[in-house]
């Protein structure tokens, strides 16, 4: 069985979606929700799954605190689910090609530090674009610069508010990211 953990920083939707499509599988189980954030929604929804919960800070991972537990509980796959902060280089090393993250925009386009959430939405409605859509990449030592795995888009109407993008990119995720992760066990 294939161990998973998933870092986020927030409500943990695309978290629970992974939860939800792991929970009874004989491939892998989600053996840890870690957050940099004590009052993250997502370690409410870990409690729905059973799932254990470590909360850090920026210097426990820079120090190498949460890259020793996810080595000691051997953890094949480290999954960014809506994780803010930029990955320290011994998170990296220790686990070359298994740290996956998702991203709300077709990169190279809106890529890069501050690039997550409504700012990209913001961006794709500021620029006319006509699809938007995600990325899932693996993860290097820049942001948004990893070996691109999987990318699906979705039209964007001239009519759509930033918030009815952000609502077509959700669906995307909910429905791919899960699968693509199984893809890569």
């Amino acid at each position: 069985m294939k161990k998973i953990a998933i870092l986020a920083s927030g409500s943990g939707s695309n978290a629970e979606k992974i939860m939800e499509y792991f929970q009874d599988s004989e491939i892998a189980q989600i053996s840890l929700i870690a957050s940099n954030k004590k009052d993250a929604f997502v370690l409410e929804r870990a409690k729905k799954f059973d799932v254990p919960t470590f909360i850090f800070n920026k210097a426990d991972l820079e120090a190498g605190l949460l890259t020793r537990m996810l080595l000691g509980l051997e953890v094949d796959l480290v999954v960014l689910a809506g994780f803010l902060l930029k990955i320290p280089e011994n998170l990296i090393r220790s686990f070359p090609d298994k740290i996956v993250n998702i991203h709300p925009a077709l990169l190279p386009k809106y890529g890069g530090k501050g690039m997550y959430g409504m700012h990209v939405h913001q961006a794709v409605k500021a620029a006319k674009d006509e699809e938007t859509g995600i990325t899932i990449h693996l993860v290097n030592e820049n942001y948004d610069e990893g070996k691109v795995v999987f990318q699906a888009g979705v039209e964007v109407q001239e009519s759509d508010t930033p918030e009815d993008i952000a609502q077509k990119v959700h669906e995307l995720e909910h429905k791919y990211f899960p699968n693509v992760i199984e893809s890569l066990l």
